[in-house]
């Protein structure tokens, strides 16, 4: 088993290799060693490898460096053929990860590993199959867990159209489209069984027989397992489950979560692992616990001792503190999947009943599991709360507060000045407080260097972006060119990007527009780059992009504002990073944890933002600013006081400290919270911490 744990996935990665060297100069073969290991993506001068091939094509091709090896010319990949210098760039990083893959796992085996269950993984954006911070936080647990050696796989759906594609026209509506991503050209590889026939499984849905390709993305030493219904042998319908991501049709979502739970648990029969622990990152997996219990119900056991067995080994993470988010289904539905299951319909649905008599998977996950847990201590009341009845006594509801990936979300310039500062091995040591001691040590004029840096970078981004998001909305010449001299790398730089939606309140930005416009336009104006995706079907949440929309002709917002369109992981890495202030405005307690704000702490930000999810436990006064948002208030209360310890904060506190130089133009005060910030959030809030907490705690139990 110790055996198949470790050589399907890199037997896969072997062959991908050998396919896509095959496509390039022979001289280029350490370029596709590097390109299908997606651990390239958080090394040193990882993407420096591939841009200098063709810089403009790289852009053009999303940074994948696969469709780049596909798409450059024959001439350009001659080039860099002959160019002994770039060679040897990429010898070096393809040596550096396949010795960081070969790592020995301190037991790793197919009996001992842990599967992490996801619908959506957020990797990097040439494998685009993820939402929002989800797929974010997945995707930086299995990161981190390669780094850390431990036996972790992942399993996912393979969405050959992604999430949607975001364009806002001139009046601020939101319009979605789609796009198909050819396999071919993906960071991923197919996998093939013992015959060396592609490795597929079946999965009986809805009366039929559905099959499902098993590809896999290799994330350093974690292989990602993604199953494709997209397949010949299945029908125009099957072959939609897998399409796109979480589709608006409820019979449509239930067919892809079956898709992810049961075929899940058979793909990774399929490649010889039978994980120790089975591990739901959120509730859309649930149904891989009745896969496991399937065998021993073909065995005539009892189904409640089946799901005892189960429940040892299967853990949960619940990340959505609003009820109306937990998604419930009819009967009917749920009968209609699996009804060719073979597994006792009546018990399952028993196990999934919610409050209001339907079908919740949320409720599946917390029956079935030995540990459950929220993700920030102030998530862990609202579950507790929440789930109060449902949740088993035996299995409380705990908390493991979400933590970032360091090497992906800490901007090369910082993380250059820190290892000169930190000592080497700094980020394996991360968690340990004692490693960032030796911060106090740094000189100011170092650390208020590198934040200058990293804002004149968001601003060279911000204005290119914004010229060419302008010009496809057919906007006037005269804003277009204010976004061409738009955001004045010496400003003050706002920062709020994520996910929109109601309960994120953007619109407390504007809550009072002459104080906005004001801090905009004064003597020592600020600036704000806005980013994000409404679901295409939460219309309260487009009404917000529409209301920012409503001041663009004001000549201060034009100059002073921006929006950038379709918000992914690439421009979520330069705006934390660049961004002075990093703002969260949540109405609580609905913010589960919240990381984009670690991400900014990172590198240097500082975060303004009310009391909910992570930061409620992170803000000392010291390292930020805390917005205390009363809860009892009604909404239109809530927000008029909210918006007005906003404009408070910047007023009298944020602006006027930015601006407090000494001869040498150091804002001390400023450096002395970006320091503390470092301090007291890097090792509590990155990921290294978070995975040993899953690691000597919620998956050793049991």
């Amino acid at each position: 088993m110790a055996e198949a744990f470790e050589s399907v996935p890199f037997a896969a990665y072997e062959a991908g290799v050998a396919a896509l060297a095959a496509r390039v100069p022979a001289e280029l073969g350490w370029h596709a060693r590097v390109a299908l290991d997606l651990a390239w993506t958080w090394q040193p001068g990882g993407e420096a490898v591939f841009r200098a091939i063709e810089p403009r094509l790289w852009l053009e091709v999303g940074r994948n460096p696969v469709r780049l090896l596909a798409t450059a010319s024959r001439a350009c990949l001659e080039r860099v053929a002959r160019d002994r210098a770039q060679l040897e760039r990429a010898e070096a990083l393809a040596r550096t990860l396949d010795a960081q893959r070969m790592r020995a796992s301190p037991s790793a085996s197919g009996t001992n590993a842990v599967a992490y269950f996801c619908a959506e993984f957020a990797l990097h954006a040439s494998l685009p199959i993820y939402g929002g911070g989800l797929g974010v936080l997945a995707g930086d647990l299995l990161k981190q867990a390669s780094d850390a050696c431990l036996p972790v796989v992942g399993v996912g759906l393979l969405y050959r159209r992604g999430y949607f594609r975001q364009r806002v026209d001139p009046d601020g509506r939101q319009h979605e489209f789609w796009s198909a991503f050819p396999k071919q050209l993906l960071p991923i590889v197919p996998v093939h069984d013992a015959t060396g026939a592609p490795c597929t499984i079946v999965v009986p849905l809805r009366g039929h027989d559905v099959r499902a390709r098993v590809w896999c993305a290799q994330v350093g030493r974690v292989p990602l397992y993604l199953l494709d219904a997209d397949v010949a042998e299945n029908d125009a319908l099957e072959r939609w489950i897998t399409a796109q991501l979480y589709v608006a049709d409820p019979l449509f979502r239930l067919l892809q979560y079956a898709m992810l739970g049961l075929g899940g648990v058979r793909a990774l029969r399929a490649v010889g692992v039978e994980p120790a622990a089975i591990h739901l990152n959120e509730g859309h997996p649930a149904l891989a616990a009745i896969e496991l219990a399937r065998e021993d119900l073909g065995r005539g056991a009892p189904f409640a001792e089946a799901m005892e067995r189960v429940r040892a080994r299967v853990v949960f993470t619940t990340h959505t503190p609003v009820a109306a988010g937990n998604e419930h289904y009819d009967d009917g539905v749920v009968e209609e999947v699996l009804r060719s299951s073979a597994i006792p319909i009546g018990e399952v649905l028993a196990l999934g009943r919610g409050a209001d008599g339907r079908f919740g998977m949320t409720e599946l996950a917390l029956r079935v599991s030995r540990s459950v847990n929220a993700v920030s201590a102030r998530h862990g009341e609202v579950a507790r709360a929440m789930w109060r009845g449902v949740a088993r006594d035996d299995a409380p509801i705990r908390h493991v507060t979400n933590g970032v990936h360091l090497p992906t979300w800490m901007a090369p310039p910082m993380r250059a000045l820190l290892a000169r500062h930190l000592g080497e091995g700094w980020e394996a040591r991360a968690a340990d407080p004692g490693t960032w001691a030796p911060l106090e040590g740094i000189p100011d004029e170092e650390l208020w260097g590198v934040r200058e840096r990293l804002r004149r970078a968001l601003v060279d981004f911000v204005r290119e972006r914004s010229v060419l998001d302008r010009l496809a909305r057919g906007e006037a010449i005269d804003y277009v060119e204010a976004a061409a001299q738009s955001f004045d790398p010496g400003v003050l730089t706002i920062g709020f990007a994520r996910r929109v939606a109601a309960y994120k309140r953007l619109h407390l930005l504007i809550h009072d527009r002459e104080r906005a416009l004001g801090l905009l336009g004064g003597a020592r104006p600020i600036q704000v780059v806005l980013a994000g995706k409404a679901h295409p079907r939460d219309e309260p949440a487009k009404d917000l992009i529409r209301e920012i929309f409503t001041l663009k002709h004001d000549p201060v917002v034009g100059r002073r504002v921006v929006f950038l369109e379709d918000y992914d992981v690439s421009m979520a890495q330069v705006l934390v990073a660049g961004c002075d202030v990093w703002v969260n405005l949540p109405r609580p307690p609905q913010e589960a944890c919240g990381t984009s704000g670690m991400k900014a702490a990172l590198n240097g930000g500082l975060n303004l933002a009310v009391l909910d999810g992570w930061w409620a436990e992170a803000c000392d006064g010291a390292n930020g600013w805390a917005i205390r948002s009363p809860e009892g208030l009604d909404e239109r209360a809530q927000d008029a006081r909210d918006a007005g310890d906003l404009y408070d904060l910047l007023e009298c506190e944020i602006v006027p400290l930015f601006h407090a130089r000494d001869e040498g133009g150091i804002p001390r005060a400023w450096v002395a919270r970006v320091r503390a910030s470092l301090r007291t959030i890097g090792p509590r809030f990155c990921a290294a911490r978070m995975l040993d907490d899953y690691a000597t705690g919620v998956w050793r139990e049991g």
